[in-house]
Parts: structure tokens; C-alpha cells; sequence
């Protein structure tokens, strides 16, 4: 099994009391495993469907934020790659 990564940067290097923080996290998992699942359905006389897709990720990896503050980080996005968090410092 390989290590997970993560890179996190905030967008400002300095911030006052009331302002909102935001930071990004880059992470990957290469154990992640990407499925697709196809489905045809016959019928006993042998006719077909048309072919259904879909799409999932297994063992799909998460992100928490916590800081030494005990701040409440809030999700604002989470792409499965790029997630982006805001607080309030």
C-alpha cells in the first residue's frame, strides 16, 4: 500500500482578528481505485437494453482540518483531489 500526500496553503500570510481564512488542500491516494460498472439487462426472447454506466471511486480518501486554535474549519469544496476550507481567524 502506498502513503497518501497532501500539500495545504492558505491565501494570505497574515489575517486580523474577524477575517476569513481560506485554505486549499491538494491530496492523492494512490490505492485509490477507480471503477465503472456497465449493465445490460436480456430478456428471456434475448432482447438487450441499451448499456448503463456509472462511476464510482473505492477506498475514497477524506480530509479533515483541525488547528491548534480549536477553529472550526468549514468544507466549502471537495473536487476528490482539491479540497477548500474557510475559517474564521
Amino acid at each position: 500500500m502506498t502513503t497518501p500526500t497532501v500539500t495545504a496553503s492558505l491565501d494570505k500570510a497574515t489575517y486580523n482578528t474577524g477575517d476569513t481564512a481560506t485554505l486549499t488542500v491538494s491530496y492523492s491516494d494512490p490505492d485509490n481505485k477507480p471503477l465503472t460498472v456497465t449493465v445490460t439487462v436480456t430478456d428471456t426472447a434475448g432482447n438487450k437494453s441499451a448499456p448503463a454506466t456509472v462511476a464510482a471511486v473505492i477506498d475514497p480518501s477524506t480530509v479533515n482540518v483541525t488547528d491548534s486554535s480549536g477553529r472550526a474549519w468549514a468544507k466549502a469544496s471537495d473536487s476528490g483531489a482539491v479540497a477548500v476550507f474557510t475559517a474564521t481567524i
